[in-house]
């Protein structure tokens, strides 16, 4: 019998939320070893913002995770915010504003609003939930920008404004060194792309930085991640303007770098992100293509250097891209990423079950 009209519509819009919800990717994708969930964060239907881009991941000390990421009409517009989201008990909260790019800078008092860009979560062993953004017209102009949580993302402070040059970490986590200080892997884009480093020892209210370490000429890099290895020498990698990843190592806990090489593995020029995980590999996520932002791969690497296949997130045509990756304590990897620009994906992996395949001279395997 055919339904009533209001009840048809009814059913249909049902589907179209819950399809948006769920993983969108083919299922010979879902069907890798190791490859556990995909879920959007939040729906396409009635979605907060237009677009999104630029996610960013933490574990909460009750075992839930945050993600932030920013919002608006477009890249760079006035109203683009960071937004947040928690999951627990099996699914993600509606997502709300944490924090945005008002400044009261005009002699009357009146506020002028700026984009905000690329935020960053960390959470502070047995302390705060720290949020660094961006804010500012463009990429070469922007600011650093700082704001807390007490209570796991439930409420923010007031953002404020990090030290003149001084960005935070630009795309990617920090990391947590011996003696409580915080490395976070930087980079800057109105002198050429050109990577530094900063680290704060009390949670981002007194910073140190390095110089640039690259002259942003031979090789162009910007937004590292930074990978640990043994004896406590540091890896850091990232996007480059060259269609390769580059790489460069520390043997001083960040404060000198060696020179930056490429790697084989290739890159169109788009955000990535790594993590060392507690049996020692390191996770890295990226597009594995010189053009365009599809396909998403994730790659696994005893050493840092070489590099195999491991997943395969999206391969569809459109935008996959930036990428954040972090290990919860239960073993297990997590991905987001930005979903076509509508939404945030977000990915379980089991790091025990991934099947590696060689990649011979960076080559992705048939």
């Amino acid at each position: 019998m055919a339904c009533p009209m209001i009840l048809c519509l009814a059913v249909s819009v049902l589907i179209t939320v819950a399809a948006a919800t769920v993983d969108a990717a083919a299922p010979s994708l879902r069907e890798q070893p190791g490859y556990l969930l995909g879920e959007l964060i939040y729906p396409l239907e009635g979605r907060p913002t237009p677009q999104c881009h630029a996610s960013t991941l933490a574990e909460l000390p009750d075992g839930t995770l945050g993600a932030a990421w920013f919002g608006g009409t477009r890249e760079k517009a006035r109203d683009v915010g960071i937004w947040w989201s928690r999951f627990g008990a099996g699914h993600w909260t509606p997502p709300v504003e944490a924090a945005h790019g008002t400044q009261y800078v005009r002699p009357d008092g009146s506020a002028h609003r700026w984009p905000c860009w690329n935020p960053v979560l960390f959470q502070a062993e047995g302390g705060a939930l720290l949020l660094f953004f961006k804010a500012g017209p463009s990429p070469d102009t922007w600011w650093g920008m700082l704001t807390r949580s007490d209570d796991g993302g439930r409420s923010w402070e007031l953002a404020r404004r990090l030290p003149e040059g001084i960005l935070g970490p630009v795309k990617n986590k920090p990391v947590a060194l011996p003696g409580g200080r915080l490395l976070c892997g930087s980079s800057t884009e109105d002198d050429g792309w050109r990577v530094h480093f900063e680290w704060t020892s009390d949670l981002g209210r007194s910073w140190f930085r390095t110089g640039p370490i690259n002259d942003g000429r031979a090789i162009g890099a910007i937004q590292p991640s930074v990978l640990l290895h043994p004896g406590g020498r540091l890896q850091a990698l990232g996007r480059s303007r060259q269609n390769r990843l580059w790489h460069a190592w520390s043997e001083d806990h960040g404060a000198t770098w060696s020179p930056m090489t490429l790697l084989s593995l290739p890159n169109p020029n788009a955000g990535t992100d790594a993590v060392t995980l507690r049996d020692g590999r390191h996770v890295l996520v990226y597009n594995h293509t010189t053009r365009g932002r599809s396909p998403l791969n994730v790659a696994v690497s005893a050493d840092g250097s070489r590099w195999s296949a491991a997943l395969v997130l999206e391969n569809e045509p459109g935008e996959y891209s930036y990428p954040a990756v972090i290990q919860t304590r239960d073993g297990r990897v997590h991905i987001t990423y930005t979903w076509q620009r509508q939404s945030v994906k977000h990915v379980v992996v089991d790091p025990a079950a991934l099947v590696l395949r060689p990649m011979p001279e960076g080559r992705w395997p048939e």
